[in-house]
């Protein structure tokens, strides 16, 4: 078992370098080259989601991916440390947590759009969103 680990800060830019490192990785994994734009486009939305956790938190902790190439299986988990309180807790705040959890649906629902396996966990230490995707194995061709 194959594993890269990245971890940044929390800033905007960084999100594109997350993208093409796991689009390189899933390649060289054997991910089908017709998926590599979904790997690409999941982990983006997975990291910018990170971030913005981050950012609106004022959480200075890197986040972090790691990727792991497996037998016949590629997965990409990207994990943040901003904490969630548990379902209706600060449910009576200002007008910007419904927006912030508005967002997070709709980012959590591109991500499910492109992804069939994901697996996304929150607690009070942070959260990660843990995505898969099948391998091929190389095509070797004989004399």
């Amino acid at each position: 078992m194959a594993t890269v680990e990245l971890r940044f800060s929390a800033l905007p830019e960084h999100v594109r370098t997350a993208r093409l490192v796991a689009a390189a990785v899933a390649r060289r994994a054997g991910v089908d080259e017709a998926v590599l734009d979904e790997v690409r486009l999941a982990v983006g939305e997975a990291c910018s989601r990170a971030v913005g956790l981050h950012q609106s938190g004022g959480i200075s902790e890197p986040v972090w991916v790691t990727l792991t190439e497996e037998e016949k299986l590629f997965s990409i988990e990207v994990g943040d440390e901003a904490p969630r309180s548990s379902p209706g807790e600060g449910a009576s705040g200002g007008g910007d947590v419904d927006v912030d959890a508005e967002e997070d649906e709709m980012g959590l629902a591109v991500i499910s759009g492109l992804v069939d396996d994901v697996e996304v966990t929150t607690g009070e230490n942070g959260g990660s969103i843990r995505m898969s995707w099948p391998t091929v194995p190389p095509v070797t061709l004989v004399p």
